[in-house]
């Protein structure tokens, strides 16, 4: 399935994904909305990860932490993200539905959790 995805992403920027006419379509536009989710999730997890690193740094010794917890976090997030795909793919499982309402639930979790990275750095820095 994750070559679907993949070579899906490639043609989304000749379909109109406003108006998408066949499944096809729809798989590749929600294949290429994931990955613009995914290098927004990346590029904020780098900024929160340094303002995590940031608070290690003005801590003591036992206090320190920060950027181990946000790791963890990050990790049992990817398992949970995959785990929670995984299953919304099986309302439509084995049929051509099923990479699309994958895709989408990527994106829509991962743009979630962009949103709560940036809330925590945000945190961070008042």
């Amino acid at each position: 399935m994750a070559m679907l995805l993949i070579s899906g992403a490639a043609s989304a920027q000749d379909i109109d994904c406003k108006n998408p006419q066949t499944q096809s379509d729809m798989t590749s536009c929600e294949a290429a909305r994931h990955d613009a989710a995914d290098k927004a999730l990346n590029a904020q997890y780098k900024k929160t990860r340094a303002a995590m690193v940031a608070i290690d740094k003005d801590l003591d010794g036992d206090m320190k932490g920060a950027e181990k917890a946000l790791v963890k976090a990050q990790r049992a997030w990817i398992d949970y993200r995959d785990a929670e795909c995984d299953a919304a793919g099986f309302q439509a499982r084995g049929g051509t539905m099923e990479p699309m309402l994958v895709a989408g639930c990527l994106a829509d979790i991962t743009d979630k959790r962009t949103k709560e990275l940036k809330e925590l750095e945000d945190s961070m820095s008042n």
